[in-house]
């Protein structure tokens, strides 16, 4: 390891260090940790091959003169003449017939969140909770699977909440957003910073230009730091703090970005946990969706009324292991099927034609 790439994650382990044995702190001049090795080091997590934004500027290109770039960027910063670029939008299938949104940030943009986001990460990984497993290091979709099957498999719960957020990324509050950061951000240059990719204009496929007043921008760098601080103050440090200790019986909270589901060994637990859901989040401005949000009963002994719920794309069922016995089995989504089966054919479609010797090659 350079002594560079040591000294940038020294000072990193010093914030959680802190962050950690001192929970209630507030960071100060975190901003003037944006300089130049911190950029140089954050360049290595640039993927190379990633679409360009607006300015039409790839990772290769602005390789090129890296220094010089870095060091232009860091002048504006202390400056404070830095202004965050159009971020380009661009859609993609959702498998459902719909699109879904993504934010495209220019690459010197880029650079800069992601070195923002490796210094929130080392603060706010220290208060994130065991039960968020959403674009967080070390973990992933299926680990939030896995330990929601052992959890239902040997945690006696017998009823599950399955909720749905109506368009979480989109309805972030930047006010309120800057506030749960600022319980452990005190530096207002720092916030003032990521109130500009908050506030930057969206390019939109027809050339208009859309300023946001909510949200962030799905595919941006960062986007998913900054929507788990959000949920973790509004859901699951809630859940933590005041939902398990009024619970007459068991509770778990299992949560993948906006996806997430409650188990509850009470019917009653259950039942109030539904009733204050809306409303709790509604002081964060989000809205659940009333359709996608319900009690089910869910136990080895209701195995006759084959209930059953989905989650990250898999569907949790009671059934019976070899021996007999009552075990909690998974399968693909029949939606999340479908889905892959129409992309299957649509891929088929659109490559048939082509050489198999032309088809080993792409797929290397």
């Amino acid at each position: 390891m350079s002594e560079r790439k040591a000294s940038v994650q020294t000072s990193l382990q010093a914030i959680a260090k802190k962050a950690s044995e001192q929970p209630g702190y507030r960071f100060r001049d975190l901003f003037r940790l944006l300089d130049e090795e911190m950029l140089r080091d954050s360049w290595h997590s640039i993927r190379k091959n990633a679409a360009s934004g607006v300015d039409r500027v790839s990772a290769a290109e602005y390789e090129q003169n890296l220094e010089s770039n870095i060091h232009q960027l860091v002048d504006e910063l202390k400056r404070k003449r830095y202004r965050a670029k159009h971020v380009l939008r661009r859609y993609i299938p959702k498998g459902n017939g719909k699109l879904r949104p993504l934010g495209i940030p220019a690459t010197q943009d880029k650079l800069l969140q992601i070195a923002v986001k490796r210094i929130l990460e080392a603060i706010f990984e220290q208060d994130f909770l065991r039960c968020s497993y959403g674009y967080r290091p070390g973990v992933g979709a299926l680990d939030a699977v896995d330990k929601l099957t052992v959890k239902l498999q040997f945690g006696k719960y017998n009823y599950v909440v399955e909720a749905d957020i109506q368009g979480y990324f989109n309805n972030i509050d930047h006010a309120e957003l800057l506030k749960l950061l600022a319980e452990r951000v005190d530096d207002k240059a720092f916030l003032w910073l990521i109130e500009k990719w908050l506030k930057a204009g969206v390019l939109e496929t027809d050339g208009q230009v859309i300023h946001p007043e909510t949200g962030t921008p799905q595919g941006g760098i960062i986007s998913p730091i900054l929507a788990n601080v959000y949920l973790h103050f509004a859901l699951d440090s809630w859940f933590q703090k005041v939902v398990i200790p009024h619970c007459r019986g068991k509770a778990c909270l299992i949560r993948y970005a906006d996806d997430f589901v409650c188990a509850f060994e009470k019917e009653e637990d259950a039942q109030r946990f539904y009733e204050v859901l809306s409303k709790r989040l509604g002081k964060f401005k989000l809205e659940l969706s009333a359709d996608k949000t319900q009690i089910i009963p869910f136990s080895a002994n209701r195995m006759a009324g084959s209930s059953s719920f989905n989650f990250l794309g898999f569907e949790f069922r009671w059934g019976k292991d070899q021996a007999g016995k009552p075990h909690v089995n998974k399968r693909t989504a029949r939606k999340s099927l479908r889905n892959s089966l129409k992309r299957f054919k649509l891929w088929c479609k659109e490559n048939c034609h082509r050489y198999l010797s032309a088809l080993n090659k792409s797929g290397k």
